[in-house]
């Protein structure tokens, strides 16, 4: 089992590091256009009526404006859970979905540069994202 998880783990770090070689993103513009695409679907969408006071209530927009500006305070692993259950709890369009993708990674190569040069909040946001990914 710990293989089988190394193994995962291995291949999440090659993926988010293939395409943070392939192309230098800049996590914080593709956060942006990730809001934008987002907020696109709010205003295009009528309310729904919320049925309390959890994320469930929070407009997808809004939640990747948290995660961005937990990012940018160097939060870093707030803003990659806010990140990954932003993905996994709401329904996107297919472009919406890619924009995201596509943010989550660049905020990911990032983070696992600087993990590797030793910034704890970052090792610490690179564990949280593996729990969270094994965790399913």
């Amino acid at each position: 089992m710990k293989a089988c998880h190394r193994h995962g783990a291995l291949l999440v770090a090659g993926v988010v590091a293939f395409l943070g070689c392939s192309s230098k993103q800049d996590p914080t513009a593709e956060l942006q256009k990730a809001a934008v695409a987002l907020e696109k679907s709010d205003a295009s969408t009528a309310p729904s009526p919320a049925t309390g006071d959890g994320p469930a209530s929070v407009s997808p927009s809004q939640q990747l404006k948290g995660a961005m500006e937990d990012y940018k305070a160097g939060k870093m692993e707030d803003a990659v859970t806010r990140l990954q259950l932003l993905r996994s709890a709401t329904a996107l369009s297919p472009e919406q979905r890619m924009a995201l993708q596509d943010s989550i990674a660049a905020v990911m190569a990032e983070i696992y540069a600087l993990a590797e040069k030793g910034d704890k909040r970052a090792i610490a946001a690179v564990a949280q994202y593996e729990r969270m990914q094994t965790g399913r």
